[in-house]
């Protein structure tokens, strides 16, 4: 019953980042208008807004005028519950603070990925009151003390500031958007120091293949532009679930 209502509860939370990820890049309210038909403006009714469910009993399109609708909207709801089940499962399938607040964390990761993905921002609306909570998280956190959590804030935000910085610098123009930086102060107070490298590295290293991917197959060139915030988000929540197992299974590889 526990894993059912993980389930449940990270279906309805992804229904609400559908909300925040259509709704703040536009500087609409996230709780009023009611959601209606991008097309024709109907609003849709609570039986057509279940999650998940009510995307596969109409087929992926509006009961009134049949437009398609986004297959971003189902994604974001099992992606969401997707990362809470595997949460709930890291935290020994039991109720507890760290588990609420890996979830949250996920949440924030989702939102920032899919937000830069559109729309190639990453809103001081989300990272700076994570960062706070993060903060304030660590003050009844065992594994992370508050001094831990700002080296984590200061280290990825203190990398990617210098990289924004000399690429500049040097070409005249950003490489990186500066809320790339405010995305990992939140995400270092979370994860810490080790976990933030860890984070950066796997975010460059999937970024870099994804470019010579659309090099290769789209024939992009080396200017082409990747949202850089939607590598970092998914390499944070591995960072965060399984980062000293990976950092471990590294450091033991010069141990032999």
């Amino acid at each position: 019953m526990r894993l059912v209502v993980v389930i449940l509860f990270g279906l309805v939370w992804g229904s609400f980042l559908n909300v925040v990820i259509y709704r703040l890049p536009l500087g609409l309210n996230l709780a009023t208008p009611p959601s209606t038909c991008p097309r024709c403006g109907t609003r849709i009714r609570p039986y057509d807004n279940i999650p998940l469910l009510s995307y596969l009993l109409l087929g992926g399109k509006c009961r009134h005028c049949r437009a398609p609708i986004s297959p971003v909207y189902p994604l974001v709801e099992a992606l969401t519950a997707g990362a809470f089940v595997l949460a709930f499962f890291h935290h020994g399938r039991e109720w507890s603070w760290p588990l609420l607040a890996t979830c949250l964390f996920a949440g924030a990761l989702i939102a920032l990925g899919f937000i830069d993905y559109f729309h190639q921002i990453l809103p001081d609306e989300i990272t700076i009151p994570g960062l706070v909570l993060a903060l304030g998280y660590s003050f009844v956190r065992r594994d992370l003390t508050f001094l831990q959590a700002l080296l984590g804030a200061a280290v990825g935000a203190g990398f990617l500031l210098v990289v924004y910085l000399v690429y500049k610098g040097v070409r005249k123009k950003e490489g990186l958007g500066f809320g790339d930086v405010t995305m990992m102060l939140f995400v270092g107070a979370f994860v810490g120091w080790q976990k933030t490298l860890l984070t950066l590295i796997l975010a460059s290293f999937a970024g870099a293949l994804v470019g010579v991917v659309l090099i290769a197959v789209r024939k992009k060139d080396l200017q082409h532009a990747l949202p850089f915030g939607t590598f970092l988000a998914p390499a944070a929540y591995v960072a965060a679930l399984w980062g000293e197992a990976i950092i471990s299974a590294y450091l033991g590889l010069f141990k032999r």
